[in-house]
């Protein structure tokens, strides 16, 4: 659990990154390749100014997920993004006033409820490496 703060700050910075990139692709309009070479558009797309820093966001996020997996089980971190799927719900709700029925809103409680049971799972398995942890030092000492 102490390193929930990283988690969370990975969450976040792909819920920015997602707002980025769609303020840049509505900034843009739809896309057309029609008589346009698709490299060029391509490379338009990911130099415009909100595209581009959303990119630079989702590489923050990775190095910060990067650092959590050097850390933590996978199996514990990797499901807190989908808490991502939550933020931007509700800022795409604020900023760019998307719809949140009722049916996203039970999707974002359910998300919501099994990350909190996965978070008790890594309270539980700490506790446990915790407990486990003074035994191996006693076993390593008689080996000695």
């Amino acid at each position: 659990m102490k390193y929930i703060i990283f988690i969370l700050f990975t969450v976040m910075t792909n819920a920015a990154a997602q707002l980025m990139l769609k303020q840049g692709m509505m900034s843009m309009g739809p896309i057309s390749l029609e008589g346009v070479n698709p490299l060029v558009k391509l490379l338009q797309i990911v130099f415009s100014p909100w595209v581009f820093l959303g990119l630079c966001t989702f590489v923050i996020s990775m190095a910060s997920h990067l650092y959590v997996l050097s850390r933590v089980e996978l199996s514990f971190a990797y499901p807190f993004l989908s808490l991502a799927y939550v933020a931007v719900a509700i800022f795409a709700y604020f900023v760019f006033r998307e719809d949140l029925n009722g049916w996203r809103i039970a999707g974002i409680a359910c998300i919501c409820v099994g990350t909190i049971l996965i978070a008790q799972s890594g309270r539980e398995h700490e506790d446990q490496t915790a407990s486990i942890a003074p035994d191996r030092t006693r076993a390593s000492e008689i080996v000695r």
